[in-house]
Formats: C-alpha cells, sequence, structure tokens
C-alpha cells in the first residue's frame, strides 16, 4: 500500500490551487472568494516554510494526489483543514473523505505528538460535523464568524489523543 500522507512540495503548488478554488470547496470554506495563484503562492511560500505548519498531500491507493490537509500547530490545541480534488474523485469522495480523516488524526497524534486538535466547520455543513463525530471529535463551542462579509455560525469541534 502507498503511503497517504506526504509533505507537500513546490509542485503540488498549483495542483492545490486548482482543488482550493473548486466552487464546492469555496462553498463550504472560510474564506469563499476564488484565490488567485499570486495570493496562493504567498501563502504557500509562508505556510511551506513554517516549522509550526505541516501542509500534507493525500493521496488515494492509486497513489493520485487528490486532497490536501493542513496542520496548524502555532496555537494550543493545533488546529487543521483540509480539502480533496471534488472533480478528480467523483463517486469516491465520501471514502476518500473518510480515509483522509483517518489517515490525518494518526498523523497528529502520532508523527506530531498532538494531545488535541480542533478546527472550525460552517454550522450547515452536518455532513462534514457528523465525520468529525465518527473519528471522536466533539463540538465544543459555536460562535459567529464573518465568512467573506457574512455572518455565519462556525463549531469548534475539539479531540484529544
Amino acid at each position: 500500500m502507498l503511503r497517504v500522507l506526504r509533505a507537500a512540495v513546490d509542485a503540488d503548488r498549483d495542483t492545490v490551487l486548482s482543488w482550493r478554488n473548486h466552487p464546492e470547496v469555496r462553498r463550504v470554506s472560510l474564506t469563499t472568494h476564488v484565490i488567485d495563484p499570486s495570493e496562493h503562492a504567498a501563502w504557500w511560500r509562508t505556510a511551506t516554510a513554517d516549522p509550526a505548519r505541516r501542509v500534507l498531500v493525500y493521496s488515494g491507493d492509486d497513489g493520485v494526489p487528490a486532497g490536501v490537509v493542513i496542520f496548524d500547530l502555532r496555537a494550543d490545541p493545533a488546529t487543521w483543514s483540509f480539502y480533496l480534488d471534488v472533480d478528480g474523485l467523483g463517486g469516491q469522495l465520501l471514502p476518500a473523505w473518510m480515509r483522509l480523516e483517518d489517515e490525518a488524526v494518526r498523523y497528529a497524534f502520532g508523527e506530531l505528538g498532538l494531545e488535541r486538535l480542533g478546527g472550525e466547520t460552517l454550522a450547515w455543513n452536518t455532513p462534514v460535523l457528523a465525520l468529525h463525530r465518527r473519528f471522536g471529535f466533539r463540538e465544543t463551542r459555536r460562535y459567529e464568524r464573518q465568512v467573506d462579509g457574512t455572518a455565519q455560525t462556525v463549531v469548534w469541534t475539539e479531540r484529544g489523543k
């Protein structure tokens, strides 16, 4: 079996941007505008060079890159986010979500040695909230946040090792 998560490299940058700019990914994100290449390049340079962040590429059993996981270790608890190649995965999106979350949680508490991990999800994104619950995350609070100028309810989910 191939390694499912690997460190992102510069050759992944444009592919990750195409996944991030997919309308379905933008719709469920905390920043919904189309990210232009220069904005993404600046973020990429900073995120991939920062030892307190990890940008990982997810690949399925076929070895084809199909998603990204981002860990931010600068806060306590560390945070994470992810998105997938919606078009490339097609009908395999749900199994990929499940596998990516399983592998990301293992990586967080194994390789990264985290004690706690948390993240934000828009309250109306019930499929992702259900997925998080399945992997042991629990809702600890809800709050309002501006998402591109619109007030949205955000759910903070967290789990321990």
